[in-house]
This record gives structure tokens, C-alpha cells and sequence, in this order.
């Protein structure tokens, strides 16, 4: 199989999904701060996941695992750390099941470990491994929360029935407190600059 052969058409990312140990402060930093929309909310007893729009069928989504002990920390981008990161998965963006169905057989076929397709009522999910260990996923929009002005009222893209306190305040109309942050350190330096010829 070479490049681009039976390639899946790919949307970009369907989601980045990431760790939070507080979801209600995630939820005032990503909407007031950057200004994304919460666009969805999945809720489990094991945890919270929330859905950030960063365009047409693209977010950033958070977990936030009940219960757990999780040792977080901060660290500058582009700098390495041997501690664990906050980074869960990366979700590429497919158009429709068919296409996810393909994909799924394409891994098959290349030998790689693949997931049935998973059904998460709005969105539909294969899940399978890079060789670096690296999560990832392939998922389609059923309902595509991304469309239309998000309606927080709507029980069929906020599904969590216990929500953070910041969730209550944009369906009131708006945030009353966003946390401040600060630089960990300096961020990295592009050392890959070519240096000027003399």
C-alpha cells in the first residue's frame, strides 16, 4: 500500500483530548479566555469530557476523572520532561462511517490492533495505537455540535447531569470569573533556525 493509496479522507482533528484536574476552571479559561465554545458534555461516574470548538467539526476536549490521583504538573512547550504530560489521545476528524469502517479495515489489513466501532451517541470512534505508543482515534460526527450555535439546554450535546458550576453560567448568559494564568518558564527556542551564511 503506498502514499495516498485508499486514503481515508481525512477532515483534520476531530478532537485533542487532554487531562484537566478541574474541569469548571477548564471551562472558564477555554471559553472566556480563549473564547471557544463549549459546543458538547459527556459524564460518566468515572468522569466529565468536554467538548471546545475550534472550527467545523474540530475541538479540544478535556477529561476529568473522578476520583482519580493524578500527579499533574506544568512544563514549558517544546521542552521534554521524563514526568507523564496532560495529553490523553489525538481524534482524527473522518466524513461518515463508511469512511470509518474503511479506515478500520485498512488497519486491519496493515496489521495493526483496532477497536470495533464505538458508539458514543453524537460521535462514532475506532481506536488503535501508533508505534510510539501514541493514543489515537478516528471518529465521525453523528450530530455534529459544531454547526449551529450550541444550546445549553439541549440534553443531546450536554449530556452531563451534575455540571461544573461555569457550565451554569454560560447557560445563564455568561462567565462571571476566569482564572489568570501564568508562564511556566520561557518556551522554547526554535533551535532549527538555519544560521545566515557568512
Amino acid at each position: 500500500m503506498g502514499p495516498g493509496e485508499l486514503s481515508p479522507r481525512w477532515r483534520g482533528v476531530h478532537h485533542l483530548a487532554l487531562i484537566t484536574p478541574d474541569m469548571d476552571a477548564t471551562v472558564r479559561f477555554w471559553c472566556g479566555a480563549l473564547g471557544a465554545r463549549l459546543v458538547a458534555t459527556i459524564a460518566t461516574d468515572a468522569f466529565r469530557h468536554y467538548f471546545f470548538e475550534f472550527g467545523p467539526g474540530s475541538t479540544v476536549a478535556f477529561f476529568e476523572y473522578r476520583g482519580a490521583e493524578l500527579d499533574f504538573f506544568a512544563k514549558p512547550a517544546g521542552v521534554p520532561t521524563p514526568q507523564a504530560s496532560q495529553f490523553d489521545h489525538l481524534s482524527l476528524a473522518l466524513p461518515d462511517e463508511d469512511a470509518l469502517l474503511s479506515l478500520r479495515d485498512r488497519l486491519k489489513e496493515a496489521g495493526c490492533e483496532v477497536t470495533d466501532v464505538v458508539d458514543h451517541g453524537i460521535m462514532r470512534s475506532i481506536y488503535f495505537t501508533d508505534p510510539n505508543g501514541i493514543a489515537l482515534e478516528a471518529s465521525w460526527w453523528a450530530e455534529d455540535p459544531t454547526l449551529d450555535r450550541p444550546d445549553y439546554a439541549d440534553d443531546s450535546f450536554f449530556k452531563d447531569p451534575d455540571p461544573v458550576p461555569a457550565f451554569e453560567e454560560l447557560r445563564a448568559g455568561g462567565l462571571r470569573a476566569i482564572p489568570k494564568t501564568t508562564l511556566v518558564d520561557e518556551p522554547t527556542a526554535d533551535y532549527w533556525v538555519a544560521e545566515p551564511s557568512a
